[in-house]
């Protein structure tokens, strides 16, 4: 029997609520995006484009200027028979002919029949999608100014924190827990740098009709497609070819370069907070539950779902690369491949972001933890700052020798490093003990940790602030053309 379409005419709800609900959806806020991807959105933007196909064809003559007014009127998802649509779509087995039927339905016989003149079936859903996907990239990137300013105050307030730096999970030199969060801002900020740079590649109509060479639009097919795209606030394509999809292809693998950040940050987190370490832990709010049989149980439950969503998202990246290989002028398997895809990316980039922005705004760190944690190796993190002072004067590689066999022997035995860097007899002829106790303090050697993390702080408050201005600027231009002001105490918005 097959299954009804009653509930989700769009056939694109893949996965019901349930299946996608987690259990710690009530620690964090909502995302703003899976609401995007559902069934009446979804129909609503593919009337959008419908209507200003409508306008750019009568602007150019293609059909009559009542026609384009009588389909913008009608226009509207509250307008249209859902059910009808449904049992249409489950009968006729198509993604859009049905809503166009219904809209035409609506529009009457006067003025229906000029509905999706000259277009294919793609050039709407493709075009409709995008615009669902300009929702998706302006949410994303508020969540990446929130968890960036969140980030931001991290690496301030710990910027002088010494803690142990690792290397292959052991010992290396010191760190900043500031140090650290630099990192982190980095590469987030890497991420909203590749989010705006493929905008032009993605934000574009696809109107050339079946195949891309605008027959069906005649000499004003050009014309058709800039009237769409600027009604739109959308792009043209050089080749406005069905199997010319690179620019939704490379949104899903930055999004699976998103999540690989997330996922580090999380995975980072998770191990911080193990009893071992004990240096940083997520917020723990009052009655949540971390076992049903171990009462003592503070799991990280937001850093566990941060790594499993980025493996997620990652994984979606080869599906959404395979989607590229359409054979000829268009693959309907592989169109429909990247539309599954891109969708779950979208969805889980959100809640996996939410879930960053609140570990981040909530993250204790324990600097008592942390001094107890580079004493352990009992001076041996101060290695490489002895050895290169050592090296000044007898050479590098001679100190590094005396130095790694000292070491070596600390590692393995009962004596500590410095004990036996003060009985050393060549190392006492070129330092003095004071000097050699300084040299293996831990807080004596960050290097410019401090300085990073309190430069990259600056930086992500800055690109946080671009972001908000940014959406600011996007919702503000609903009320007409936006200009930009820049003024000595910051930016400014109005219309013209």
């Amino acid at each position: 029997m097959a299954r009804s379409t009653v509930d989700d005419p769009l056939g694109a709800a893949k996965m019901s609520d349930e299946s996608i609900r987690r259990y710690t959806d009530g620690r964090v806020p909502e995302p703003g995006i899976k609401h995007l991807f559902s069934a009446e959105n979804r129909f609503q933007r593919r009337l959008d484009v419908e209507v200003a196909l409508a306008q750019a064809e009568a602007e150019v003559g293609l059909i009559p200027e009542g026609a384009a007014g009588a389909i913008e009127a009608a226009a509207r998802i509250e307008n249209l028979d859902l059910a009808r649509i449904a049992d249409a779509t489950a009968l006729a087995s198509h993604p859009l002919m049905p809503l166009v039927d219904e809209l035409t339905r609506v529009v009457g016989p006067e003025h229906g029949e000029w509905i999706h003149w000259g277009a294919t079936t793609q050039n709407i859903t493709q075009t409709a999608d995008i615009l669902v996907l300009r929702d998706v990239h302006r949410t994303l990137k508020r969540q990446l100014a929130t968890t960036l300013r969140a980030v931001s105050e991290l690496a301030d307030s710990s910027a002088a924190v010494p803690m142990p730096g690792r290397t292959h999970s052991q010992h290396a030199v010191p760190v900043t827990f500031g140090f650290k969060a630099a990192v982190w801002i980095d590469e987030l900020i890497a991420t909203v740098d590749r989010l705006e740079r493929l905008e032009d590649r993605l934000f574009r109509v696809l109107m050339g009709g079946a195949v891309g060479t605008f027959a069906s639009f005649g000499p004003q097919g050009r014309a058709v497609e800039r009237g769409v795209a600027e009604r739109l606030g959308l792009g043209t394509m050089p080749v406005p070819s069905r199997a010319v999809n690179d620019g939704m292809v490379e949104f899903v693998v930055v999004l699976g370069l998103l999540a690989g950040t997330a996922g580090k940050i999380g995975k980072d987190v998770y191990a911080l907070m193990q009893p071992e370490f004990g240096e940083a832990f997520e917020s723990i709010p009052a009655g949540t539950v971390g076992s049903s049989t171990m009462p003592h149980k503070r799991n990280p439950q937001l850093a566990l779902d941060v790594q499993s969503m980025s493996a997620q998202v990652r994984a979606l990246t080869g599906p959404a690369l395979e989607s590229m290989l359409h054979d000829h002028e268009a693959n309907g398997g592989m169109t429909a491949l990247l539309e599954d895809v891109i969708g779950q990316a979208a969805v889980l980039s959100g809640d996996l972001l939410v879930r960053l922005s609140v570990i981040m705004s909530g993250l204790e760190i324990d600097e008592e933890r942390m001094r107890a944690n580079l004493a352990l190796s009992q001076g041996l993190m101060g290695s490489e700052s002895l050895m290169l002072e050592l090296g000044e004067r007898i050479g590098r590689q001679s100190a590094h020798e005396i130095v790694y066999e000292l070491a070596q022997a600390a590692a393995v035995g009962d004596a500590s490093f410095l004990d036996l860097l003060l009985r050393n007899p060549t190392v006492r002829e070129h330092l003095d003990p004071a000097r050699i106790r300084r040299l293996v303090e831990p807080s004596s050697y960050l290097g410019e940790s401090v300085t990073i993390a309190r430069e990259m702080a600056q930086h992500a408050r800055a690109v946080a602030d671009r972001l908000e201005f940014r959406a600011e600027a996007d919702a503000f231009s609903g009320m007409g053309a936006v200009a930009v002001d820049v003024q000595q105490d910051g930016l400014s918005l109005t219309t013209v």
